[in-house]
């Protein structure tokens, strides 16, 4: 079940590979993003010094008032990963015209993941063909409703 979706991944980019990635979260956190509070938009991945981070994601406390004063909502994220997954998404960063998007974040079991993508952006005719092909199926499925 996914609970928070980056919508605007799957129209900005190419996806060339998805992988499967832990979050280290705080306890409201977690909680936050359980009831489908946060956000993904505008959200990349970047590996430094033998870490993942995820970068850009905003995910508000759980109960605001009872946050810490120094609660930042937009704070950079560990991700867990295998070093081998580590590496192979730092190569992947220093490739050039590649990108790592998150696409969402979803319940494993007791767990939250996060499943990030290595993505190639989409030129403009790209969005266009998606945009073109997304109502010529709307257009379609309203057909078939009305017989």
């Amino acid at each position: 079940m996914n609970l928070v979706e980056n919508q605007r991944a799957r129209f900005d980019y190419s996806i060339l590979e998805e992988m499967e990635a832990g979050l280290e979260l705080l306890g409201s956190e977690v909680k936050s993003l359980r009831a489908g509070r946060g956000s993904l938009k505008g959200a990349r991945v970047v590996a430094r010094g033998g870490e993942a981070y995820l970068v850009g994601a905003s995910i508000p406390a759980w109960q605001i008032a009872n946050a810490p004063k120094s609660y930042d909502p937009e704070r950079t994220r560990r991700l867990l990963l295998s070093r081998k997954e580590i590496a192979h998404v730092a190569s992947a960063e220093g490739e050039k015209g590649l990108t790592i998007v998150p696409l969402r974040v979803y319940n494993r079991g007791t767990k939250l993941k996060l499943a990030i993508a290595i993505a190639r952006g989409k030129k403009k005719e790209d969005k266009r063909q998606s945009i073109r092909a997304r109502e010529e199926k709307r257009r379609i499925e309203r057909t078939l409703k009305t017989k």
